[in-house]
């Protein structure tokens, strides 16, 4: 398997590295963790499927690469839904629709540990709140309560 190094990424300028986490911003919940990347990975699996909800949606450029022999930092992009969720989204803005599912992100850092992020469901909703109006505002913080369970449960040491 070949690993790249930064100068030698095409399109990566010489001298730069790769970025190595998910910087805290805004409208974001950023968890550093002391667990590596493939664990946080499983355990993300199984905190979403105990809480009632379904990965429907993964993606990952670190396995896109590796298929084709390089080597990059673990990323994964894991989309969560429920329909009762989907279809009370949709009652409220159907515009808002493109949005779903809302999204985890998995990411390696160098330490060999692994990083969780994801928007909150008000960011993501924000665009559509005149639309949506009161029923978008309680689904999107009754979701961001349920991704922050999800989030806890899988980065606990348990």
């Amino acid at each position: 398997m070949l690993m790249l190094a930064p100068g030698l990424v095409p399109g990566l300028a010489p001298g730069s590295a790769w970025a190595d986490s998910v910087a805290p911003r805004e409208g974001w919940q950023v968890m550093p963790t002391s667990l590596a990347y493939d664990d946080l990975v499983e355990k993300l699996q199984a905190a979403v499927k105990e809480e009632g909800m379904i990965v429907v949606t993964q993606a990952s450029a670190s396995a896109g690469a590796k298929g084709r022999g390089l080597t990059i930092p673990g990323n994964r992009v894991i989309g969560v839904y429920r329909n009762d969720y989907a279809v009370r989204m949709l009652e409220a803005s159907v515009a808002a629709g493109i949005e779903a599912p809302i999204r985890f992100y998995v990411s390696e850092d160098s330490g060999g540990t692994a990083t969780l992020s994801w928007k909150t469901a008000d960011l993501v909703f924000a665009p559509y709140m005149d639309e949506g109006g009161a029923a978008l505002a309680e689904l999107a913080a009754e979701l961001d309560a349920v991704f922050m369970k999800i989030a806890q449960k899988a980065v606990s040491s348990r």
